[in-house]
């Protein structure tokens, strides 16, 4: 997926690539982190009361990679957010649900930080990445599916990982042709759920985890003032 168009995407493509990421879903991380509903570029700052930093708002509460200088280096901090990320992932079986949810609030079945776009829809923290993650995607599925089925094949891999994405017709024509999400992370054999069994496998290991702790802190609010969660 190209994202060349999004600030610091060379950073996080190659973030991405060294831990065998999506680079569309590593990068609409930083956008919910740093950028905000409708902006789908991140920015390299302090957030969260100075505790955040970064394009992936690393919280120094947590991690000791954040309270030192490399952590405002954008690529060496996608670097850290994109291995807490294929560690989730690893973690919960490819669930990118819950390895987001664990990323932001600790653990995979937390709705984590709340975020309200301007059409007025409220979501958890997954579910804005996930939108970003659309949003991302939507123009390059349209032009890969009317220029090219083979293009296509390699757009949007969400579908991988049994993440539910916003209906849109282009993210939906798109996931019939996924190949894997990750490059070099071989997950378990996936699972089929019905939605009974999702809700419950998202909940799993609700109480677990809480080594990662919260990345963005206690700010379960998305504030348009300061651009950070």
């Amino acid at each position: 997926m190209d994202i060349s168009s999004v600030r610091y995407g060379a950073q996080i493509a190659a973030a991405a690539q060294a831990h065998g990421l999506d680079p569309q879903l590593l990068a609409a991380v930083a956008a919910q982190e740093t950028g905000g509903p409708g902006n789908n570029s991140g920015n390299n700052i302090v957030g969260d009361g100075g505790h955040g930093h970064g394009l992936f708002q690393i919280d120094d509460r947590s991690w000791a990679f954040a309270k030192t200088p490399a952590a405002m280096d954008p690529a060496r901090n996608a670097q850290m957010a994109a291995s807490i990320l294929q560690e989730n992932l690893q973690r919960y079986g490819g669930n990118v649900r819950a390895a987001l949810s664990a990323y932001n609030a600790g653990s995979p079945a937390a709705s984590g930080t709340v975020t309200t776009w301007g059409d007025g829809q409220t979501l958890g923290y997954a579910d804005s990445v996930l939108r970003h993650y659309d949003q991302l995607g939507a123009g390059a599925q349209d032009q890969a599916l009317a220029d090219n089925r083979e293009t296509a094949s390699n757009v949007n891999a969400l579908a991988a990982y049994g993440a539910t994405q916003p209906a849109t017709q282009s993210s939906t024509q798109a996931q019939e042709l996924m190949p894997p999400l990750m490059a070099t992370f071989s997950p378990p054999p996936p699972l089929t759920y019905n939605g009974s069994e999702q809700q419950a496998a998202n909940t799993v290991g609700a109480q677990a985890d809480k080594d990662l702790g919260d990345l963005v802190g206690g700010d379960d609010v998305f504030d348009p003032q300061d651009g950070v969660e």
